[in-house]
């Protein structure tokens, strides 16, 4: 049985209902949920104010617990990291608390990596995963189960016709999140230096030249040249523009493979999509695609961060 602490660092929870599910289903799967009180705290379009939100956190850190997931993302935790616990947090995790969640939480994840070089992991949160009204995907439920036990030990996936594959690295550093939360730190102290990396890549609701506007930038900042690999997630809910004429996530892929270096694979089961598997940012990965499949694996021991 597992201990897990709840909390809202970014925007209100609108759905409560959901939020009930979830920890009902997390509940029945043999966990101990605990709820931080503020969880359900409201400032405007935020889960309470930034002072409330950084208790929140401060609070997790200390809880004790086996793992702390976010209730959901959507925006706010941009402007807590100058002031986030990073000691608290990277002694949390030493002792073997896993923070997990996706989406605006890649900003806390990054800045965690850079700061303390821990170990976090992107995966799923509350609301939208446990929550969902058909119940948790499959997979999601998998591999969160798989890290419950200590027995997550790496993923894999079908990939694209067109990827890359007879191929193998090692000691990659895998790191990423979501793309526009990735981008919206290059400049900042808290986007980890990266020199053999695996990034991984998901966003929502960005039309494909917004994301590759975002990629030029991850270019033009000498950031892609970096990358060994990028693993492409889901790029989902946006809509198509009648200025596009066929432009679209294949004619941004066929861009970023023509400008970058790195073996570009996609069909990554992550981002806003209920399949989600747990990936450890700041986690040192061997990779290798074989046939239609890539594996990427990890070892046990998930504290530190190994920056090469």
């Amino acid at each position: 049985m597992s201990h897990i602490y709840l909390l809202s660092p970014s925007s209100a929870v609108r759905d409560k209902a959901a939020l009930r599910r979830g920890v009902k289903r997390l509940e029945a799967a043999g966990h101990q949920v605990e709820v931080d009180a503020h969880a359900l705290n409201r400032d405007t379009r935020f889960a309470g104010t930034d002072t409330e939100r950084l208790a929140a956190i401060k609070r997790a850190a200390a809880s004790g617990a086996d793992t702390v997931m976010t209730t959901r993302g959507g925006y706010g935790l941009s402007r807590l990291l100058p002031a986030l616990p990073y000691k608290a947090i990277a002694k949390s995790i030493d002792k073997g608390t896993h923070w997990v969640g996706f989406s605006d939480f890649t900003a806390f994840s990054l800045a965690v990596m850079t700061k303390t070089r821990r170990v976090t992991w992107a995966g799923p949160a509350v609301v939208e995963d446990f929550g969902a009204l058909d119940g948790v995907d499959e997979i999601t439920d998998l591999c969160f189960d798989d890290l419950m036990t200590h027995m997550s030990e790496g993923t894999g996936w079908r990939i694209g016709k067109d990827d890359p594959t007879a191929f193998s690295a090692q000691g990659l550093t895998l790191w990423g999140g979501n793309l526009s939360m990735i981008t919206s730190l290059v400049g900042t102290p808290y986007l980890p230096a990266v020199t053999r990396g695996a990034l991984f890549i998901e966003d929502v609701a960005e039309a494909p030249y917004r994301i590759e506007r975002m990629l030029t930038q991850l270019l033009h900042a000498g950031i892609l040249a970096n990358q060994r690999v990028i693993f492409l997630g889901a790029f989902n809910r946006f809509t198509a523009s009648p200025q596009d004429r066929g432009y679209g996530l294949k004619a941004v892929i066929a861009w970023l493979r023509t400008h970058t270096k790195a073996r570009v694979i996609t069909g990554l089961p992550f981002g806003h999509v209920p399949t989600k598997v747990l990936l450890p940012v700041g986690q040192t990965v061997d990779v290798a695609a074989t046939g239609r499949e890539v594996l990427v694996l990890w070892s046990h021991d998930h504290t530190h961060a190994h920056h090469h």
